[in-house]
């Protein structure tokens, strides 16, 4: 397999050595349980491997010590089927920086086990910043270390998270919240983008984006924090739509009607109205709302061009017509979202 490739001249080696934040080792553990979800665990730990790999062959020494760990067993079956090697839990009194949860669907059965819910209560309290995956965010929920704090987990199960943890201040939209020392992410694949982060905190920026290159995904995903594109929402109506959308994405600033879609689409408004409401769910003019407020999100968070020129460019035609949408849509206002997101 080849090497992993360095940023020239040693860049990645360089940035390390004079932040000085790559002289610390640090221990990272992994909490899985019967019915993990594999990519939950290996995902987030690809990223640090690969950070240690970048590090090494930069002549400097590896910054991870990496430990999958597990209660009463040498290894797990993952929702998937496939076996994960693991080391008993720790005892609370030994070293560890960064203790990370994962989810699955054994997380309801793990989090209904007292013994590791003291285990995991004793744990939080001696690790330098706690993360999870997924919905290991019910793991982290059930032991209290949630209580207070902003969170999220996936999309699918963030209406979930609030009713059992009223404490939890449950957000819908971030690819990963940090609270503090705690980090929780969205579904799945986020945790890979959290542990990105994680990385950029402790080894800068530049060995970060070594990293996301070699595994080749971003280090900041296109769209912002938002872990549910709306363009991934309609694609459930790119058989009948699929073109329609592509034209959209390079018209935003012009003429997006109803009768102009129409016209686009090749049918009438009515025909076209039913047509599109009933494969997407939402009425043309909502979607366009949508994908407009979607685009305007990724400038603010992405370039630092004025707010009116956004507004402009995503064809809302004026900042308070934005602002009114992204109120609709995001519950935020433009520039609160910039504050928030922005790079």
């Amino acid at each position: 397999m080849p090497k992993s490739p360095r940023f020239p001249p040693n860049s990645v080696a360089r940035e390390t050595r004079a932040s000085g934040r790559g002289s610390a080792v640090r221990v990272i553990e992994m909490l899985a349980y019967p019915a993990v979800q594999l990519l939950d665990v290996t995902g987030p730990l690809q990223v640090f491997a690969t950070a240690n790999e970048q590090i090494v062959e930069g002549g400097g020494t590896p910054p991870y010590i990496l430990r999958v760990v597990a209660k009463d067993r040498a290894r797990v079956t993952a929702s998937s089927g496939l076996e994960i090697a693991t080391e008993p839990l720790p005892r609370g009194a030994s070293a560890l920086d960064t203790l990370m949860v994962a989810g699955g669907p054994g997380v309801d059965l793990a989090a209904a086990d007292p013994a590791l819910l003291e285990w995991l209560r004793r744990r939080v309290n001696k690790a330098r910043r706690v993360a999870s995956v997924c919905t290991g965010a019910f793991l982290l929920g059930a032991s209290g270390a949630l209580d207070g704090r902003r969170a999220v987990t996936h999309w699918s199960y963030c209406a979930e998270l609030a009713r059992r943890f009223p404490a939890v201040r449950v957000e819908s939209d971030p690819i990963f919240v940090r609270d503090g020392t705690i980090w929780t992410s969205a579904g799945v694949t986020a945790g890979i983008d959290l542990a990105l982060a994680l990385v950029e905190e402790d080894l800068g920026r530049t060995t970060a984006l070594a990293v996301a290159r070699y595994l080749v995904v971003f280090l900041k995903r296109p769209g912002g924090q938002a872990q549910f594109s709306e363009a991934l929402s309609l694609q459930s109506a790119e058989d009948e739509f699929g073109a329609l959308h592509d034209w959209i994405d390079t018209h935003l600033a012009g003429d997006l009607s109803l009768p102009r879609l129409a016209r686009q689409a090749g049918m009438s408004e009515r025909s076209f109205s039913r047509h599109y409401a009933r494969a997407t769910g939402l009425t043309p003019l909502r979607a366009i709302e949508r994908l407009r407020v979607e685009a305007a999100r990724r400038m603010l968070s992405e370039t630092r061009l004025p707010v009116k020129r956004i507004s402009q460019r995503c064809g809302f035609g004026s900042e308070e017509t934005m602002r009114r949408s992204f109120l609709r849509v995001l519950a935020t206002a433009p520039q609160d979202y910039r504050r928030r997101f922005g790079s």
